[in-house]
């Protein structure tokens, strides 16, 4: 598999991940930011349309926005895993913002 591929394989992924969890799920993350992390509605507006716009700037075709987009997820991501260690969460439950931190990094490293 070349690079151009694997970059853009993980593009759509971080990206599909990111939509699922913020729009399908979005239930589930107004009764955890209520019930677990204790955080203001609007913080969760934020962070999501933040994650939103981050996921859509990684499907351009301008590295500039990118860029942009998967610094911002990293750095929304490093911040999710320190509210999980905040709140004690479960290993279980910081799964999916370690992956995607990962997947990110990965993808910094790649580009």
């Amino acid at each position: 598999m070349n690079i151009e591929l694997l970059t853009t394989v993980l593009k759509i992924v971080i990206s599909t991940a990111l939509f699922f969890v913020w729009v399908v799920r979005y239930d589930n993350i107004i009764a955890e930011f209520r019930r677990d992390y204790n955080y203001p509605d609007w913080l969760r507006d934020l962070t999501g349309i933040t994650k939103l716009s981050c996921a859509a700037m990684l499907l351009t075709t301008n590295p500039e926005l990118n860029e942009i987009g998967l610094k911002g997820i990293i750095t929304l991501m490093v911040f999710a895993i320190l509210t999980h260690i905040k709140v004690k969460s479960t290993f279980r439950k910081v799964i999916p913002s370690i992956t995607l931190l990962s997947l990110c990094l990965a993808l910094l490293y790649l580009g």
